[in-house]
């Protein structure tokens, strides 16, 4: 939900993308499907189709709740992105310690899959409807 001009609210097919909760999603799915590019071959229909559909998974689910009409409904979404955001951690964690994910790349993974986690779940708890502060603080530092 988002004011518009007239000091009413205005439902927009890309409100979605004010979400910073989407926005740390859309960034860990970049970053998911560049580090899964170096992954070997044999794991193109094994953990790596599990990490970027994990990974698109959370960010599609939270543009999808974005759209529905009210909070409980949005809350709803935000739950099943936080369970894509913890099945991503998982393979992300399995791919470390498979050695297809080094050092580096695993700590870069891991602090944006937190930051992605967090945001979500601020989401959930905000009690503006859609997760973005009608004064349009999408922070998450208020």
């Amino acid at each position: 939900m988002i004011k518009n001009e007239g000091g009413g609210v205005a439902w927009g097919v890309a409100t979605f993308q004010r979400l910073l909760a989407w926005q740390h999603c859309h960034r860990l799915t970049l970053l998911t499907y560049r580090f899964t590019s170096q992954f070997p071959k044999t794991e193109v229909y094994g953990i790596t189709s599990q990490m970027r559909r994990a990974a698109a998974s959370a960010a599609a689910t939270i543009a999808e709740g974005s759209a529905k009409r009210g909070s409980p409904e949005l809350r709803r979404f935000l739950d099943m992105a936080l369970g894509s955001l913890s099945e991503l951690a998982y393979f992300g964690l399995l791919a470390r310690d498979l050695g297809l994910l080094p050092e580096a790349e695993w700590n870069e993974f891991e602090q944006l899959s937190e930051e992605a986690g967090k945001t979500t779940i601020w989401a959930c708890t905000r009690r503006s409807p859609a997760g973005v502060d009608p004064g349009g603080d999408t922070t998450g530092r208020r």
